[in-house]
């Protein structure tokens, strides 16, 4: 097939042909239905199959959809403990044939797990796949930034300072209308901001379940993906935003663990996953963690409200799972208010 969206096969194959000539004739190009934030691709070429992902169409804000950074980060992390794909090749804006920069790079076979209680597994396999989480989270926290090349990969220090003004002014430039929930929750966060204790560490920013491919043959990840968000900062934030998936509803758009027999399932308790993932780090567990989860839900809402901003202004990578989003963002805003009143569970 040519045409994939606004990208042809067509604009492709020249530029391709010239700079990556491994890749031979593209054949097929198909655009995966899921996905929300920078538009991901099947390619299928003579010399293989392969996935290109770009920024998205329209005008786009400051530091979003960075699919330079995804590139850099993933490039970094070959052959260390957490499992990436291979790169390919990066165009930036400039040199791009369809005119905003997009990667290739190899396609990774095996599974995605959607739903977080993981059905289509048993109890078994269900408690290696979390156990198999949380250590790849606790390796990608371990990795030396330095050793990587990415000692400029983001500001160390005041990691939620920084986040914290970062996605307020994000969430304002988005806004789609009036939520007071949200109000309550950025004045809260801005005055509940912990002394920084030193902690720096490569963090992905995105980390959850179907961010993850894993192999057909065991539950080992294979491929972490997503790198959209990632920056130097404080590890704990990548931890609460994976343990938000255990106070989100099951039920809806958010697919979270919330009233799910968890112990029935083989899933891991929040605290018990928290306590596995110090221990393998040999760290103690946070203080604050209220704040972490807090932030988190924040960020989370503030990032939706993005995508829904697109969707009204024509720009979204899927629309109808936008409006989704939007009924998303008032469920976040209660959810954190929830646990800044005291109900932390």
């Amino acid at each position: 097939m040519g045409l994939a969206g606004d990208i042809t096969i067509e604009a492709l194959q020249p530029y391709l042909s010239a700079a990556v000539p491994a890749l031979g004739r593209v054949e097929t190009l198909e655009k995966f239905a899921t996905g929300q934030s920078n538009p991901t691709y099947k390619l299928g070429c003579s010399g293989g199959t392969y996935v290109l992902r770009s920024k998205p169409p329209g005008t786009l804000l400051k530091s979003a959809h960075l699919v330079e950074r995804e590139y850099r980060v993933m490039a970094a992390l070959a052959g260390s403990d957490v499992p990436v794909p291979a790169m390919v090749h990066l165009a930036e804006d400039a040199s791009s044939p369809i005119g905003r920069a997009f990667f290739i790079m190899d396609m990774v076979p095996g599974r995605i797990f959607w739903d977080p209680a993981v059905p289509e597994v048993d109890r078994v396999t269900r408690t290696a796949l979390y156990d198999q989480m949380n250590g790849v989270l606790a390796a990608l926290h371990d990795v030396d930034p330095m050793a990587r090349g990415l000692q400029d990969f983001g500001k160390p220090g005041s990691y939620f300072l920084r986040q914290t003004t970062r996605w307020r002014e994000q969430y304002k430039a988005s806004r789609t209308q009036p939520n007071a929930e949200m109000d309550r929750l950025m004045d809260w966060l801005a005055a509940h901001i912990p002394d920084d204790d030193g902690q720096v560490a490569l963090v992905h920013g995105d980390f959850r379940l179907d961010n993850m491919i894993f192999r057909h043959d065991q539950p080992n990840v294979a491929a972490l993906l997503d790198w959209e968000l990632s920056t130097l900062g404080h590890p704990f934030a990548d931890l609460a935003y994976q343990c938000m998936q255990w106070r989100l509803p099951h039920s809806g758009g958010m697919r979270g663990l919330g009233r799910l027999d968890r112990a029935e399932l083989g899933i891991p308790s929040e605290r018990d996953y928290l306590a596995l993932y110090c221990d393998r780090r040999g760290i103690p567990e946070p203080d604050n963690w209220p704040f972490y989860l807090a932030f988190s839900f924040f960020r989370l809402a503030a990032i939706l409200e993005g995508v829904v901003r697109r969707a009204l202004d024509g720009n979204a990578s899927n629309p109808e799972t936008a409006k989704t989003y939007a009924a998303a963002i008032p469920l976040l805003a209660g959810a954190a208010n929830q646990i800044i009143a005291g109900d932390t569970k």
